[in-house]
């Protein structure tokens, strides 16, 4: 079985949730990551797409949002030109019911409504994915980071149960 982990990063929290969560796969299947800018137009050869990116007011990000976050701060971008909002809307699935899950990264406190891994979801839905696990969000302490202790464990195990789902056959 073969996966493909797409994330957008602003500061690296998300790429380091999307490499755990790479590793959690990994364990029992073929995996792939890549930063969004490097993803495939096309889908058409892998049994498992993990899509995740940061939530930025109450969803994913917009080119606006995207500017006004790096204007906040001096450190350097991971995903410079385009987000997961652009590559969904983008993208062609040419993989029936395709197993997909979707996952974020979001400021812990204080606790702010939306997300964008519920965004993603509700966006490849309607590209006729297949969600095998629920949308899963992982606390950052602050815009720029670092992540809440645990949290890379927690994606690792989420790799893990998330393999584990997508291996279940439709309809089982």
């Amino acid at each position: 079985m073969r996966a493909l982990v797409v994330y957008e990063s602003m500061f690296g929290n998300t790429q380091a949730i999307a490499e755990s969560i790479a590793k959690g796969l990994a364990e029992s299947m073929d995996v792939e990551i890549l930063e969004v800018s490097s993803a495939p137009s096309v889908i058409a050869d892998i049994e498992l797409l993990v899509v995740g990116g940061p939530t930025h007011q109450f969803g994913m990000s917009r080119p606006q949002s995207r500017e006004a976050a790096f204007k906040e701060t001096d450190k350097a971008l991971v995903s410079e030109s385009i987000g997961i909002r652009e590559w969904i809307k983008a993208v062609r699935i040419d993989v029936p019911a395709l197993a997909c899950s979707t996952f974020d990264t979001k400021v812990e406190k204080p606790p702010l409504p939306g997300a964008a891994s519920k965004k993603a979801e509700k966006k490849l839905r309607k590209k006729g994915v297949r969600i095998v696990l629920e949308a899963e969000t992982f606390d950052v302490d602050g815009m720029t980071g670092p992540l809440i202790d645990g949290e890379l464990e927690r994606a690792h195990v989420w790799g893990e149960t998330l393999a584990s789902a997508a291996a279940v056959p439709t309809g089982a």
